[in-house]
Parts: C-alpha cells; structure tokens; sequence
C-alpha cells in the first residue's frame, strides 16, 4: 500500500510540475498583452515587446508592445495599473 500511495504522490508532482511548465512558456509580450485586455485595452495578438531603455526607470519599466491591430507604450510599476499609451500609426518613440 505504501509503495503505491509513493507512486501515485509521484505522479501527481510530475503531472503538476508539467503544467506549471506550460504556464511558465508565456511570454512577455503574452503576460503585457493580458494585462492591458484587463485594463480595457484590445491587444488581438500580441506580436513582440520591446523595453524602452530611455524611459524606463528602477521600479518603472517602459515598454513598446506591438500587437496585431495596434502598438502601445506600456509604462509598469509594481503593485499599481499600467500606464499605456496608444502609438499612432508611422510614429515610433
């Protein structure tokens, strides 16, 4: 019985091990994107995100995410909303 209950625990910890996994595989450009939808932005697809060197800040990251119908600037700091900023088509930065 105790060799089956060790097995079975193993099993469980593998299976939740994979699954936190393919949470882990989002990316940045995905994790912005959700964030924005949750603001009220549409961001259809996240294409890429791109860090703002010149406006980013020790605890305040600026970002320039591309998404399939539209490019915002997204300004985050910890714990508070994001700032963001729709960029006009032919206008970069």
């Amino acid at each position: 019985m105790m060799r089956f209950t060790g097995l079975a625990f193993t099993a469980l910890l593998v299976s939740g091990l994979a699954g936190s996994t393919a949470q882990a595989e989002q990316t940045l450009p995905d994790l912005l994107a959700v964030q924005l939808r949750a603001q009220g932005y549409a961001c259809d697809k996240p294409l890429k995100a791109e860090r703002d060197d010149k406006l980013s800040k020790p605890d305040n990251e600026a970002w320039t995410l591309t998404c399939s119908n539209a490019t915002y600037r997204v300004s985050r700091v910890p714990d508070l909303a994001a700032k963001v900023e729709k960029v006009e088509e032919g206008k970069d930065k």
